[in-house]
């Protein structure tokens, strides 16, 4: 059961078709396993189709065709809920190309890798990454400089706010402090959008924050 979810404005912003696509990302696969958010933008895009056929279309009044064409997408892209693990795996691989636990992960610090993926997002001004944090291993502290959207891909991990199990969304910003650790018994792998570098908040990492990008 999901447990950490999208704010209501993301899910409008989504509805309507405003979001990036990493963030847009997130919340789809949010959607997947959370029948509350997916009822909730089923009838965000219910009231979107019912105000589009009550407004009386005058050429000053017609909405941008991009504009157009992303609500009917929304509306005609309805997200059913994913009943088996297979089926969920599949719907990130299609992403990603491969498995992820099988990605070039890359080490980053301590017991955390990392897989920048931006570049399969092209034109987006956000960080994608694709981070792993080994079973019962901890991230170094950190802040943030901006944004950082995450969602839970597999496994779970704690902090300050709670435990955040597989399909759980989180954003946090510059007033959240935390350490996350891994719970469970496999690896932790989340998927988040980052609009500015984290900044490293322990005694001694913090003296790498020069070098974080």
């Amino acid at each position: 059961m999901t447990r950490h979810h999208p704010e209501g404005t993301s899910l409008m912003e989504f509805s309507a078709g405003t979001l990036s696509d990493p963030h847009a990302l997130c919340i789809r696969l949010h959607l997947e396993r959370c029948p509350l958010c997916s009822s909730r933008v089923d009838t965000l895009e219910s009231l979107g189709a019912v105000m589009l056929e009550q407004q009386p279309l005058t050429e000053s009044s017609k909405p941008a065709v991009s504009t157009f064409d992303a609500i009917l997408a929304c509306i005609d892209n309805n997200i059913g809920p994913v009943e088996t693990q297979q089926k969920r795996r599949d719907l990130i691989e299609k992403l990603l190309g491969c498995n992820i636990n099988d990605l070039p992960w890359k080490r980053q610090l301590g017991d955390v890798s990392m897989l920048d993926v931006t570049d399969r997002f092209p034109g987006q001004a956000e960080r994608v990454v694709l981070q792993k944090l080994s079973s019962g291993g901890k991230a170094p502290a950190h802040t943030h400089r901006g944004t950082e959207t995450t969602i839970v891909l597999q496994g779970a991990f704690s902090d300050q706010n709670g435990i955040f199990n597989q399909w759980d969304f989180a954003v946090l910003d510059v007033n959240d402090n935390h350490r996350p650790i891994a719970v469970g018994h496999e690896d932790c792998i989340t998927l988040s959008v980052l609009s500015a570098p984290l900044k490293l908040t322990g005694t001694f990492t913090r003296l790498l924050n020069p070098f974080m990008s």
